[in-house]
């Protein structure tokens, strides 16, 4: 069926489809406060009423970095959050198959390193999501659809038009995907993905331990892969553990005692007798990025774009990264006169966002393949050039900038500036 002969029941400016991280963050980002002309927004997600989901759910937990966190000031999300975050007051990095607790440091940084701001903050995904929830139910440019399902999209070059299950037809001028790495939307669109698949799968858990951790966050860069330690609030740390399939299987079969007595293993004892504080997720890890970030009537936001190695923990910050930057350049068309929808809006954003995914992604590869593996000629060559970078201040305060999500072209709204 072809839009111009849906039937037109409601009409928003934009839809969101997918009530994540990166849909409710997006939603914000184009109808609150902060916006001088703030746009009627609909977000559609097939999952229960926002009120009524259970965010402890999500054991994962996400590093907001410099500029992310001014994105979140200036949606009104950081105040809500604040109270639950840790600062990453110290970042050491090691390459050893030794446990963490007793691999050499080969790469130190400090917030003194970054002129005493800390490089990023960390917190629980249910933390975050809370604090959205709380801002999307506030904002009045904003109308949530809950256990709303979409059959159909159509896109064409006046309106988008979605029809969902229930019969209800929903047309505007723009559709952003956040829906996810299987984005029915991208895949509706026509919009083909490249895949890398990496062998590997993350295991993650929120860790409680005895004794402090001072802020330190640790990457352990082991053969099969990396094992990073993210400190939360309080003596408890965010897991993230990547082997290879089979051995991540291996420890997913395991009961909480014997997960947490490998864990023990891999990790030492620095940081005293570890305890599994919720339930265990696991999942394989892959490069995916769209070929498009852009078509008809359409964007891709966040994990419906790109999917990353978590090595370098940008990937969630990538992600809002996109949602400012299409923030951006819907505000400059409006103030314009132009389409929100139309070619010129979507293809600034593309440009904009495939050039900076582009270099993230390879960064995030190049490190994968570079560190997970035990070849005794590149374990020499990684350890010299960690430590080498450990000793020269400007490589360091690159790779601190890296780190905080400052490099690249960076949307006003994570320089601190309303639109």
């Amino acid at each position: 069926m072809a839009v111009s002969s849906m039937p037109q029941t409601t009409q928003p400016n934009v839809i969101v489809v997918g009530a994540g991280l990166a849909g409710l963050t997006c939603a914000l980002a184009l109808s609150g406060p902060h916006m001088s002309i703030p746009l009627r927004t609909m977000i559609i997600d097939p999952g229960p009423a926002l009120e009524q989901r259970d965010f402890s759910k999500d054991t994962r937990g996400s590093a907001i970095t410099l500029g992310s966190r001014s994105l979140f000031e200036a949606l009104g999300v950081w105040q809500s959050l604040q109270h639950s975050a840790q600062p990453f007051e110290k970042i050491i990095v090691t390459n050893s198959d030794q446990p963490a607790g007793q691999a050499p440091v080969l790469l130190n940084f400090s917030a003194q390193d970054a002129d005493t701001k800390p490089s990023a903050w960390m917190f629980e995904n249910g933390s975050i999501l809370s604090a959205l929830t709380e801002q999307v139910a506030a904002c009045q440019n904003i109308e949530m659809r809950s256990s709303q399902t979409v059959a159909a999209y159509e896109f064409d070059a006046t309106a988008a038009a979605i029809r969902l299950q229930s019969g209800e037809v929903i047309r505007a001028a723009l559709v952003v995907a956040a829906d996810g790495r299987n984005s029915a939307a991208r895949q509706a669109a026509g919009i083909d993905t490249i895949n890398l698949a990496y062998g590997q799968s993350a295991i993650t858990a929120t860790i409680g331990h005895e004794l402090p951790h001072h802020g330190r966050a640790e990457e352990h860069f082991r053969p099969n892969g990396p094992l990073a330690i993210l400190p939360l609030a309080g003596n408890r740390f965010s897991l993230v553990w990547v082997e290879a399939h089979n051995e991540a299987a291996r420890l997913m079969s395991l009961d909480d005692a014997g997960f947490t007595d490998a864990l023990q293993a891999a990790v030492g004892r620095h940081l005293g007798k570890l305890s599994l504080l919720n339930a265990r997720t696991s999942w394989p890890l892959k490069l995916q990025v769209a070929r498009q970030f852009a078509g008809e009537r359409l964007c891709l936001v966040g994990d419906s774009a790109h999917v990353i190695h978590p090595i370098a923990g940008l990937g969630f910050n990538l992600g809002l990264k996109d949602i400012a930057a299409l923030a951006e350049c819907v505000t400059v068309a409006v103030r314009r006169g132009q389409d929100i929808g139309g070619t010129a809006t979507l293809s600034e954003y593309e440009a904009w966002r495939r050039a900076d995914t582009a270099v993230v992604a390879a960064m995030c590869d190049g490190l994968a393949r570079l560190f997970s593996n035990d070849i005794t000629p590149l374990a020499l060559a990684r350890r010299a050039g960690l430590q080498m970078v450990d000793k020269l201040p400007p490589l360091k305060a690159f790779f601190m900038d890296s780190a905080s999500g400052t490099t690249g072209r960076q949307p006003a709204l994570m320089c601190g500036t309303r639109l």
